[in-house]
């Protein structure tokens, strides 16, 4: 029983707003006389019966947090918060992801909101330690043809050092829109070199699943738990070296399952995917990164099955090979160290205490 909060790791799936410390989102409300929604204040994660999806109930809370984001500042302070909380947690690697729409008309456009966002990640790579990147992410909410707005941006910013653009995804609710309506932006980001890294497989089952990845050729698929119902197409996407960004807390608080229990990340890993475990949106759901490893385990994994875990996220970042190496290393180091459950007692081992 070692600590996971000291396992080094790597954080693939959290948004942008979603990142927030409620701490941060009351500041920001009694700032501007906003009144929250119990589901912030109450104590209790946003969750819903599970025959009953969530989604809609769960955008209503975000839009609210969002909404409140509305200065150069706070976006700033959101980023190195979410880099120092990463921190705290054994992440050396954060890519959040953004979609700088949302906060373009408070800084003078997309390509400010981006930027800003990028030299905060900068900053908070030195400040935390944590190797920040960022996802530029279009809404499946909005026409396709902005998604090609903001995959040529990304583009721009493209790089694999902390502080650029290190991917193009997809994101918000999964049941919006024609998956291959957004193949063409998909196709200006890969052809750029940006890592493809869509949402798919949560709200939704196999046949969406298939849609993602015959359509935007993912590198990462964000969720993708579903891909469990088809034992076939799950092998396939193995086969494919497309990696999983699971978010426990997150499935079981939308009532795509109903308990963490249920939650199908061992049939995953019997199929050999490679699996990162993510908070999604901690602000909403009350948990996160290590949260999410502290259900792994709960599900039977133990400590080196845990630290394959944070390899297979390390493995699946953007990261450069060194920093990879690296990390694997600090991992080997972790597991190595003793197990202070079985550690013998000073006390009680013979000889007299000091």
């Amino acid at each position: 029983m070692r600590d996971l909060a000291s396992l080094p790791k790597a954080h693939l799936h959290l948004h942008f707003t979603g990142s927030m410390r409620l701490d941060t989102l009351v500041d920001l409300a009694q700032a501007s006389r906003t009144r929250l929604p119990s589901s912030f204040i109450d104590g209790d994660p946003l969750r819903v019966p599970a025959d009953h999806r969530g989604w809609f109930r769960f955008q209503r809370a975000y839009d609210t947090a969002r909404h409140l984001v509305t200065t150069e500042e706070v976006m700033r302070r959101i980023v190195l918060e979410a880099a120092l909380d990463d921190a705290a947690e054994g992440s050396r690697r954060l890519e959040i992801q953004v979609d700088p729409t949302s906060y373009a008309p408070f800084v003078g456009g997309i390509t400010p909101a981006l930027e800003i966002i990028l030299d905060s990640a900068q900053q908070a790579t030195i400040l935390s330690g944590v190797e920040v990147a960022v996802i530029v992410a279009a809404s499946r909410v909005r026409h396709p043809l902005d998604a090609r707005t903001l995959a040529r941006l990304a583009v721009r910013y493209a790089g694999d050092e902390p502080g650029t653009v290190v991917g193009f995804g997809l994101s918000n609710d999964e049941r919006a829109g024609h998956t291959a309506s957004w193949g063409p932006a998909f196709r200006i980001a890969r052809q750029a070199g940006l890592a493809s890294l869509p949402h798919g497989g949560e709200l939704l089952g196999p046949e969406h699943v298939r849609d993602v990845v015959n359509a935007l050729g993912p590198t990462r698929l964000g969720h993708g738990v579903r891909t469990s119902e088809d034992p076939a197409l799950l092998d396939a996407v193995v086969a494919a070296g497309i990696s999983l960004e699971v978010c426990p807390a997150s499935n079981v608080s939308l009532g795509v399952y109903h308990e963490p229990g249920d939650v199908p990340l061992g049939t995953l890993l019997e199929h050999g995917a490679q699996v990162a475990l993510g908070a999604d949106d901690p602000l909403l759901f009350r948990s996160r990164l290590t949260a999410q490893y502290e259900i792994a385990r709960s599900l039977g994994l133990d400590d080196a099955a845990l630290a394959e875990l944070a390899r297979a996220s390390i493995r699946a970042s953007l990261a450069s090979p060194s920093s990879k190496a690296r990390w694997l290393s600090e991992v080997d180091a972790w597991l190595a160290a003793p197990d202070p459950t079985t550690s013998p007692d000073p006390t009680t081992s013979g000889g007299a205490a000091p």
